[in-house]
């Protein structure tokens, strides 16, 4: 049954609303001609450079002004909190993120349109994966999400990135208007929760056991984030419990099987294949992401099928981890996953976001924490 807050109705008409402040942002852009001046400040702020409001063009000056705005129930306390929680497993954090989070966002039938229709497969998938895995560093690292922290920059930068894309998929012709408004409000929470509900129920799934308290210092976190990237905020409940209830009513409506999103899966899973070094969790990608996303889901998006167990005890072997038959029935999948989270950072580390793109960055403190390795350390 459908929640009375969220009901088909009132799903079905966000998905006609998109962001109207970044919106005529984008539009004044194209309508001065200045285009160019937005793209030379979109690479400073993938630079991480500082930007005055003097060097921002005209039109995007109010834009970027008021969505540094956090809202006025922020919590700095839980955000630090959240943030806290990041840094004690951001490894198992970045696996949710590309054996979950990714994988999900691929099943919204509708909204994987958008990704589909921007994506060169090889290349941007990539560039996907190292610039989101930036983002959500960006945001849980301390103090992201203070004044002019570097979460707050990406967030307004990946506003009115989808802004734009808006902007030119309305003109291409190519948009279907049965899928609703390209990047509109329901795909927006949707995707925000992935970031957010989806994460902390595969870090349990993961072996990593949160306190209610800490579950909502991360939600509230990310709440804060959906707010400063315009999600309309009756799609952010306050609590991590109603969290999961608008969670679970977006996916039952949106998640469908297309070739779309296979095909985005399936680039995904080869990249992850890539850029993890060696051998030793060759087909983990696969088997992760049925173990996090349910078997339901992963059929939608064809991931290929694996055996858990069977998968898991190869690399334990290898490792020294698993001595003897009996201690097959007593894997610990936190274990396993931390240290393929960590290959997978050092993986991004080193491959970055390709061409001239500054490289991907963790700070020491997060680093050192996590024992990854820098670019340098593994050269």
């Amino acid at each position: 049954m459908t929640d009375e807050r969220w009901t088909n109705e009132f799903l079905d008409a966000m998905r006609e609303q998109c962001d109207p402040p970044a919106d005529e942002a984008v539009r004044s852009l194209f309508a001065q001609g200045m285009v160019g001046s937005a793209n030379g400040l979109m690479k400073q702020l993938v630079a991480h450079e500082s930007v005055t409001a003097e060097q921002l063009p005209v039109p995007l000056r109010g834009y970027f002004e008021q969505s540094a705005k956090l809202p006025s129930w922020a919590d700095k306390e839980l955000i630090r909190e959240g943030q806290a929680v990041f840094s004690r497993c951001g490894p198992l954090s970045v696996v949710a993120l590309v054996c979950a989070s990714l994988p999900i966002c691929y099943a919204g039938a509708e909204g994987v349109q958008v990704l589909h229709m921007t994506a060169r497969l090889q290349t941007d998938t990539q560039r996907r994966i190292v610039e989101t895995a930036q983002m959500v560093v960006d945001v849980m690292s301390p103090g992201g999400l203070e004044h002019d922290g570097w979460g707050i920059r990406d967030a307004q930068k990946v506003r009115l990135m989808h802004a734009a894309v808006r902007h030119l998929i309305r003109q291409s012709g190519r948009w279907n208007p049965e899928w609703g408004q390209p990047i509109n409000q329901e795909d927006m929470a949707g995707t925000l929760v992935t970031f957010s509900v989806v994460t902390i129920r595969a870090l349990v799934k993961l072996g990593y056991t949160l306190s209610a308290r800490e579950a909502q210092a991360y939600y509230h976190a990310w709440r804060v984030v959906g707010y400063v990237m315009g999600v309309d905020e009756r799609l952010l409940p306050e609590s991590f419990e109603d969290g999961e209830v608008l969670t679970d009513v977006i996916l039952g409506r949106v998640l469908h099987a297309c070739p779309e999103g296979q095909a985005m899966t399936k680039a995904l899973i080869d990249l992850l294949e890539h850029i993890i070094p060696g051998n030793l969790f060759d087909g983990l990608s696969s088997t992760l992401i049925r173990y996090l996303v349910g078997e339901k889901t992963a059929e939608l998006i064809a991931v290929p099928p694996s055996d858990w167990t069977r998968a898991l005890v190869k690399p334990l072997k290898l490792l020294g981890w698993v001595m003897d038959e009996s201690d097959e029935q007593n894997i610990v999948a936190e274990k396993l996953s931390e240290l393929f989270g960590r290959k997978l950072l050092e993986g991004i580390v080193w491959v970055g976001r390709g061409g001239e793109r500054p490289p991907f960055r963790i700070p020491d403190s997060l680093r050192e924490t996590w024992n990854v390795r820098s670019r340098e350390q593994q050269l």
